[in-house]
């Protein structure tokens, strides 16, 4: 049953204002639909909400991710547009330019305004 169903992504944020803004201004999207509960963004043939929240992410896991054909020229746009990437220096876990690369994948991440982990990913 489930498997016949849309699924999405829910983001909660502190601010809604402030949230709105970053999508807008460092991540280039517009809402799709607004209400007091939510606002919602459509990407390609899926979607995602931010809701008001007293609850914030500890920024510690990714929360929504996007696939991507060319990871290195979405990183380069996102960075244009002020968007920060985490950079990691683990054993087995390293980024370079803000990217690793896993040998089947390549992924960066960043935090939204409200301190939620989003990704990229670009599968070989």
């Amino acid at each position: 049953m489930l498997q016949d169903l849309e699924i999405h992504a829910a983001l909660p944020v502190q601010d809604m204002a402030r949230a709105k803004r970053y999508y807008s201004e460092q991540l280039g999207l517009t809402p799709f639909e607004e209400s007091p509960g939510a606002i919602d963004y459509k990407c390609k043939d899926s979607w995602f909400s931010l809701f008001p929240s007293q609850g914030r992410s500890d920024g510690s896991f990714t929360q929504a991710g996007w696939r991507c054909d060319d990871i290195d020229a979405v990183v380069a746009y996102l960075r244009g547009r002020g968007v920060r990437f985490v950079e990691y220096d683990q054993p087995g876990f390293k980024t370079a330019n803000g990217i690793a690369d896993f040998g089947f994948l390549r992924a960066a991440w960043f935090k939204d305004s409200e301190g939620n982990m989003l990704g990229l990913a670009e599968f070989k």
